[in-house]
């Protein structure tokens, strides 16, 4: 009795050694960094700074470029705000733009006012500006992969009971294609063949869809019709009512503001 009392010990033992030093690696282990979403901060700045120098600018990105595709929520509404501008004739400059933004916003310590001279002033040329556009609204295509990537691995882990798997993978394919879909860039004068066959392909997935629209072209819709008759947003504002206020910079941004700032610094004293 002794004697299996003694082996069983022995193999609890054996088999605790390599939890224990599995629970010391695992401790003495450092933490993995903290993955910031991907984003370009001095893309959008240049990209803003050269539409108010020259508002022809914007219309070299405008046709896939949505104010949500900015990574920093100021970059967001000042596009927004110039871009409903030069869209209504006016002059888009940051003497026009700051009437519509709050003037108590601080930026890395510069007020609203004097970011949006130092955007003009540091822009040296529109020639890029469709390269920085690009940039912009591929990294919000990647925010918004990595956004559907999590949620799909969320709801598998913490699915309901009425929700299986091939809704789950429906609803994912119709994410992935609504995202494929709006927005893409590359626009402008088509050949004859290529816009024919782009008709076509067109008609064929509306017929696949028995004639519906796509969730995001309704959604699409039914927004413009209530914003026509005047009738509240179903996002819970009605289409008079002012803008929402500026959120706080984040910390990325104010930190990129702060090294720039810093570099101009040095410039000047060596200079």
């Amino acid at each position: 009795m002794r004697h299996s009392f003694d082996r069983l010990e022995g193999d609890s033992l054996r088999i605790m050694a390599p939890l224990d030093s599995t629970a010391r690696k695992q401790a003495g282990e450092p933490a993995p960094p903290y993955r910031a979403a991907p984003h370009n901060i001095e893309a959008e700045q240049a990209l803003l700074g050269a539409i108010l120098v020259n508002n022809e600018a914007l219309y070299r990105v405008s046709d896939f470029l949505e104010p949500p595709h900015f990574f920093e929520p100021i970059h967001q509404q000042i596009y927004d705000i110039a871009r409903s501008l030069i869209r209504t004739g006016k002059l888009a400059s940051p003497v026009t733009l700051k009437t519509f933004l709050p003037a108590e916003v601080d930026i890395a310590g510069l007020t609203l006012a004097q970011y949006l001279a130092r955007l003009a002033a540091e822009a040296t040329t529109i020639i890029n500006a469709v390269d920085y556009g690009r940039t912009v609204y591929d990294l919000a295509t990647r925010r918004e992969l990595i956004n559907i990537g999590e949620d799909m691995v969320n709801v598998a882990f913490e699915a309901p009971v009425d929700f299986a798997p091939r809704d789950q993978i429906e609803d994912a394919e119709r994410r992935l294609y609504e995202l494929a879909e709006i927005g893409r860039y590359g626009g402008g004068f088509q050949r004859f063949e290529t816009a024919l066959t782009t008709a076509v392909d067109m008609a064929a997935r509306a017929y696949q869809r028995e004639g519906r629209l796509s969730v995001a072209q309704r959604d699409e819709r039914q927004h413009q019709r209530q914003h026509a008759t005047g009738s509240k947003d179903p996002r819970g504002q009605s289409p008079g009512r002012p803008r929402p206020p500026l959120r706080a910079p984040s910390r990325v941004f104010l930190k990129v503001c702060s090294d720039a700032r810093r570099g101009r610094r040095r410039r000047a004293g060596s200079a």
